[in-house]
């Protein structure tokens, strides 16, 4: 299962999760599911309505249907595990439960929430189908990856008690909201997550990022009391790659337990080519060993080295002890600017240029929503989410705005920019032999008579008759099959055109 101290619960109170409505909360109200502690069973404790329950519960139904409750999350980002918390709730847990998913774009607040919800009914995307629930358990559940989430919806079938409900993942920032020169690169709000740490015995790395001061000893990072050589040390990948300014090294709350000095080193790797390990090569020292005070914040600026844009850090603490906060303030890396023209143009002239990569409405909606980029593997790790959240309908969509291979004309009239590309992509298969133009109209009349829509590849590089090879080959194939492959062939294109947006 998944390591669930290394993703941040999306929907958490703390930080900012709410429960917007619920068609039934009889026994128990809906709120109770994001309540940071653990469930409690109070033995005697009643209500004018029933048991006391530290949860959500309904009424029993009597008639057909399922029990539902919508979360903001607190947090728009990628949804890896769900845990369904039934703790206390032994003949009243619901058999089965289901959970749904919608982005809204932005983050919170929302304008007009409830009317916004209600008018993007037929949006939700069902994350986990309907699935068998143990009472008094945690049910944990991993979540296929389907792009970015701003709203969850929770199924119980047919009715019943939830205590508690986490939604684990990686924070998909609204980066239009950093507006500051210098921001925190290593925040949860911003994105920053922990990859990996020495020892988390008495409190959880990911602490260290979470917003705001600690509020006790309790909300830090601390290891257990080390009685051999050696020191602690916890992996950050910060959550927008940049140029470090100043690190904040927060030790509140702890006093006997601190540690007794510091060390930060630092490096640059886009696009995870290789994993980032302790023992990764990469790592260069950003700061020097420095002394450590209890219940202190300490600022480190000048004795900072300038390492240039930087996507991870690995904070050393000698040799064991108590962190409460990790900031890393630092600019966004100097290639976000490579993006720029994208990011400031007008929202209409800006989907005319995504649809120019990507012929698909709904992607190029989800691509405005995701503005302003930090750089361009941010914009190819955001187009390549965008595209595979969409359905079958929109991926057809897309596809109608490709000429035949070796064909002008597609069925959705092109711009003229969207014509130069397309030209360019099939220049090898334009300048053919007769006899393999001809094979080649022959063979995607063939397609398109037996799956509906035109014959996409990738084409750059590959020569005409590589191409007909591949479309001959593809024909044998059943519709879902071919769907998937052609799927992947746009989503190459795309990020082959989002690439030449920024190349001339």
């Amino acid at each position: 299962m998944i390591e669930l101290t290394k993703f941040v619960d999306l929907a958490s109170e703390r930080l900012g999760g709410r429960t917007i409505d619920a068609n039934d909360e009889f026994f128990a109200p809906k709120s109770n599911l994001l309540k940071p502690s653990k469930p409690v069973f109070v033995e005697g404790k009643f209500t004018s309505r029933g048991k006391w329950m530290d949860g959500w519960e309904t009424r029993r139904r009597r008639t057909p249907g399922c029990d539902w409750c919508i979360v903001r999350l607190g947090l728009p980002g990628i949804i890896r595990c769900v845990v369904v918390d039934t703790t206390h709730f032994k003949g009243n847990y619901p058999a089965q439960f289901s959970l749904d998913a919608l982005d809204l774009g932005g983050g919170p607040p929302y304008a007009n929430e409830r009317s916004n919800l209600q008018a993007a009914e037929n949006s939700w995307i069902e994350l986990l189908p309907e699935t068998a629930l143990v009472g008094d358990a945690q049910n944990e559940f991993s979540a296929p990856s389907q792009g970015r989430f701003t709203h969850v919806r929770l199924k119980i079938y047919p009715d019943g008690g939830v205590a508690r409900l986490r939604i684990h993942g990686e924070v998909v920032p609204d980066l239009s909201r950093l507006k500051r020169p210098e921001i925190d690169l290593a925040n949860i709000v911003n994105g920053g997550r922990i990859l990996e740490s020495s020892d988390e015995f008495f409190g959880v790395p990911m602490n260290l990022l979470l917003p705001g001061r600690g509020r006790n000893m309790a909300d830090g990072w601390e290891t257990r009391r080390r009685r051999g050589p050696g020191h602690d040390w916890t992996i950050v990948q910060l959550g927008i790659p940049g140029r470090i300014r100043q690190v904040e090294v927060d030790t509140a709350y702890f006093k006997g337990n601190f540690p007794e000095s510091c060390s930060i080193d630092a490096c640059y790797a886009a696009g995870n080519v290789a994993p980032i390990t302790n023992r990764s090569r990469r790592w260069k020292e950003l700061l020097a060993n420095a002394k450590l005070k209890a219940d202190s914040r300490h600022i480190f600026r000048e004795q900072l080295v300038d390492l240039g844009p930087l996507t991870h850090v690995r904070f050393h603490i000698y040799p064991d002890g108590g962190v409460s906060r990790l900031r890393v303030f630092g600019e966004p890396a100097p290639e976000s600017r490579s993006v720029a023209p994208l990011n400031d143009l007008p929202e209409e002239e800006a989907r005319e240029t995504l649809l120019d990569c990507c012929g698909s409405s709904s992607w190029a909606e989800q691509m405005l929503r995701l503005r302003p980029f930090v750089g361009m593997e941010e914009l190819l790790k955001a187009a390549d989410r965008a595209w595979s959240s969409l359905e079958e309908k929109d991926w057809l969509e897309a596809f109608r705005h490709h000429p035949p291979i070796g064909g002008r004309q597609a069925v959705v009239k092109q711009t003229p920019t969207a014509r130069r590309w397309s030209a360019g992509e099939q220049l090898r298969a334009q300048s053919a032999s007769a006899r393999v133009r001809a094979q080649l109209a022959e063979a995607n009349r063939a397609y398109y008579a037996k799956f509906g829509s035109v014959f996409l590849i990738c084409a750059a590089g590959k020569s005409a008759e590589e191409i007909l090879n591949s479309l001959r080959q593809r024909l044998a194939h059943d519709a879902a099959t071919e769907l998937r492959i052609a799927a992947e062939e746009q989503r190459k294109i795309t990020r082959l055109r989002l690439e030449k947006l920024f190349s001339s």
